[in-house]
């Protein structure tokens, strides 16, 4: 299987809007592949079309080497999805949702309570596995979540801002059980708010604009897209900034731009090393008391904003 998931022409309309226009996405098996995209792009609307919650109006799409529309049962057989929101159920222990979700995917009362120990130890939950999941902080309830959609183990697994609302450290405890599905082989979409989630999660990003593709590529090369290195230092005082912007332009022959309120000065780089090295031998040689020296990448967030022309949003809604 060359792809895990592939969509050719994916097209969607609610009534007069259409959300999806068009939509090509290619996943090789156990890679992630990170939709970032302001609200309203049409990221969710991917996500449950590949996870056959809804039907394409036009276009192709395949999952684990089954069609979403001709082979909905097999797809479904073979992925796992956690929403922008825990489906759990709140009146069941921790391990009664896992035992219960086991039970209804075939694996038998013995097959499901062993799944479920499984699960509750990898992530962390068997302190509270036997109390009602509504007791369950944000985190917790989203680590069950996850758990939940992984106890049939599936091939493929779509993650629909899986982090949302989550404090930092619930986060990185989260991502760091993605990563352990994906060490595993399990192929993953993710949608994010979060840019550096995607920055960490994924192999390679997709940007969603207007229910169409506009950019993909990995994080560096999408970064090279929006700019080239900068090498930005800080003076102690401001009276030096002249003479380092002097000394950073006969350096790299390009012309750098000085902000007096931060006491920075920037300027692009051109040809990498070289041109750090010449760079501080220029204000070695002037005398420039330097307090920071850095190169610096554009940030995802850049990226972001310069494909779609918003910031990054707080809640993904109207994508539907």
């Amino acid at each position: 299987m060359e792809f895990a998931i592939q969509a050719e022409g994916l097209k969607k309309r609610f009534g007069d809007h259409e959300v999806l226009a068009g939509v090509d996405l290619s996943v090789p098996p156990g890679t992630v592949l990170g939709l970032l995209g302001p609200n309203g792009a049409g990221k969710t609307t991917t996500v449950r079309t590949l996870a056959t919650l809804l039907a394409p109006d036009a276009g192709r799409a395949t999952v684990a080497g089954y069609d979403v529309v001709r082979q909905p049962r097999e797809v479904r057989r073979r992925i796992g999805l956690a929403g922008q929101y825990a489906a759990v159920d709140e009146l069941l222990t921790g391990r009664e949702n896992l035992v219960l979700i086991g039970r209804l995917m075939g694996l038998g009362r013995r097959g499901a309570q062993t799944r479920a120990e499984e699960l509750l130890d990898g992530f962390g939950l068997q302190h509270a596995a036997g109390r009602p999941s509504k007791t369950y902080s944000g985190g917790m309830r989203r680590r069950l979540d996850l758990a939940a959609c992984l106890v049939a183990s599936p091939q493929v697994l779509f993650l629909d801002e899986p982090t949302t609302g989550l404090d930092p450290a619930s986060r990185i405890t989260l991502w760091q059980q993605v990563r352990e599905q994906i060490a595993r082989g399990v192929t993953v979409l993710l949608t994010t708010q979060y840019l550096e989630e995607a920055d960490f999660l994924a192999d390679r990003i997709t940007v969603f604009g207007s229910g169409r593709v506009i950019a993909e590529g990995t994080a560096d090369e999408l970064k090279r897209k929006v700019g080239d290195e900068r090498l930005e230092i800080s003076v102690e005082r401001s009276e030096s900034l002249d003479a380092a912007a002097a000394a950073l332009g006969r350096a790299v022959s390009e012309a750098p731009v000085v902000d007096r309120e931060t006491r920075r000065v920037a300027v692009r780089l051109v040809d990498g090393i070289g041109g750090v090295a010449r760079a501080a031998a220029e204000l070695e040689r002037s005398g420039v008391p330097v307090i920071d020296f850095a190169v610096r990448r554009p940030s995802l967030d850049e990226v972001f904003l310069q494909l779609t022309g918003t910031g990054a949003q707080t809640k993904e809604s109207g994508d539907e």
